[in-house]
């Protein structure tokens, strides 16, 4: 499996490294929560292993803001806050499994297998297509009318996140946290200036406009 682990004490980190990558997992590590919000957002992960307390964005925050965005990876929750209602709070959070620590590297192993084992709930989606607008979610590469589209990262997934939602508004709290991963407003135009740049790159080279400001409200993508 391609794993993504979040966890920002170093010598848990090189010993689940170590430990996953003898079981054959490919592992990326990372010690920021806001980095690996990002990092799940941009390349494709079979299991997300997510510490509760991190810098940046606790992994909670990451879990919910990945749910936000309808992205259905396995996440598995590692921390050292155990009561019932830690436990509840993340399974309610979308998370597949949570584990306390202390913990076996065995168990984790093992509800690394159950979670493989499982069937998949939907088939993956590789392509998304609204009108003459094609995204690949594999390659990244966004088409339209046959042009090539050059995005950037975060124009990327601006998209993806209103075309997996056409006819639906989205609100600039909707997409500080789905895109951003922002639970918070950081009295920025960083919204603004991104649905700019995008719109210029898949609305005014062509005859019709799919992406509306509704104002005052939001924007909605309606090819």
């Amino acid at each position: 499996m391609k794993i993504l682990l979040a966890e920002d004490d170093a010598e848990t980190a090189a010993y689940l490294q170590k430990g996953l990558g003898g079981e054959g997992h490919g592992v990326d590590v990372l010690a920021d929560g806001r980095e690996a919000l990002t990092q799940a957002m941009l390349h494709p992960y079979d299991l997300l292993i997510l510490d509760r307390m991190m810098p940046g964005l606790d992994g909670l925050s990451v879990l919910k803001a990945l749910r936000a965005a309808q992205m259905a990876v396995p996440v598995i929750l590692l921390t050292a806050m155990g009561s019932v209602e830690d436990r509840v709070a993340g399974l309610r959070a979308g998370a597949d499994d949570y584990m306390v620590k202390p913990f076996a590297l065995t168990e984790l192993l093992a509800r690394i297998d159950a979670i493989a084992r499982r069937p998949a709930l939907r088939s993956e989606v590789t392509e998304l297509v609204a009108g003459d607008l094609r995204l690949d979610l594999m390659k990244r590469a966004a088409m339209r009318e046959g042009q090539a589209i050059d995005l950037q990262p975060r124009e990327f997934l601006l998209l993806k996140h209103f075309m997996e939602r056409p006819g639906r508004v989205q609100t600039r709290t909707l997409l500080l946290e789905a895109v951003w991963g922002l639970h918070f407003d950081p009295q920025t135009s960083v919204v603004e200036t991104h649905i700019s740049r995008l719109r210029a790159k898949i609305d005014k080279p062509f005859a019709k406009p799919y992406l509306t400001t509704l104002h005052g409200v939001g924007y909605v993508f309606q090819p």
